[in-house]
């Protein structure tokens, strides 16, 4: 699975992006960010607060249940602003 990260949360994880073997029991975008915050500080602290966390599927926006699998794209990045 390949995991975007744009904005202030690629700045709060330090890396745009990385390709990870989804775990067992990982099966939907929640479950995801979840198994992501167990993972280390930067992270957790990158996706502590899910109501300014957006989520795209395969560049599809995306909802907390959404399904994921294997070889799909995530993308977290912070709430867009029009200018």
């Amino acid at each position: 699975m390949q995991l975007l990260y744009f904005g202030w949360v690629r700045a709060k994880i330090g890396i745009s992006q990385e390709e990870i073997e989804l775990p067992a029991g990982v099966s939907d975008v929640r479950t995801l960010i979840d198994w992501l915050q167990e993972r280390g500080n930067t992270h957790s602290e990158a996706l502590e607060d899910l109501s300014v966390i957006r989520v795209a599927v395969n560049q599809e926006m995306a909802e907390m249940d959404t399904p994921i699998a294997a070889n799909d794209e995530v993308a977290l990045f912070p709430p867009m602003t029009g200018g």
